[in-house]
């Protein structure tokens, strides 16, 4: 078995953002294990908190998930008492997501473990380079 990647697989972007992605990933289910949450339900919990009453169809849009899967993350958060739904009072269609004091909980800990878990991916890079790599990838997702 080789120890190192041929060439021609080596000079391809998308190969190398594959394997960041799979070690970006298994470093945060590592912290995030005794949390319970995935990056997704992080991330809902978190855009509620900043934003009370906050649609689905918004956070959906912001994270770029499909309805559906967002409708399984809610139903899944909502079910374990960290979100309530409510119906907006300005669109009669729309229903708002408020976090409960359980759910405020939840997020309480999980940034925590953002936290170490940024630490840990920055501790790769300088700043400057962080900050680099955060504008290169937001052309890639933007």
């Amino acid at each position: 078995m080789p120890d190192t990647v041929p060439p021609d697989l080596d000079d391809i972007l998308g190969f190398h953002i594959r394997l960041a992605h799979g070690a970006v990933y298994r470093h945060f289910n590592e912290t995030f294990g005794t949390i319970g949450l995935t990056q997704k339900q992080t991330s809902v919990l978190w855009l509620v908190s900043e934003n009370p009453a906050i649609s689905q169809s918004d956070i959906a849009r912001l994270i770029q998930i499909d309805r559906a899967t967002m409708m399984a993350i809610t139903n899944s958060l909502t079910k374990r008492g960290l979100l309530e739904r409510g119906a907006s009072s300005t669109d009669r269609r729309r229903q708002t997501l408020t976090l409960t004091p359980s759910g405020a909980a939840a997020l309480a800990a999980a940034r925590e473990a953002v936290l170490a878990h940024e630490a840990w991916l920055k501790a790769r890079f300088t700043a400057q380079e962080a900050t680099q790599l955060a504008g290169l990838l937001r052309r890639i997702h933007g």
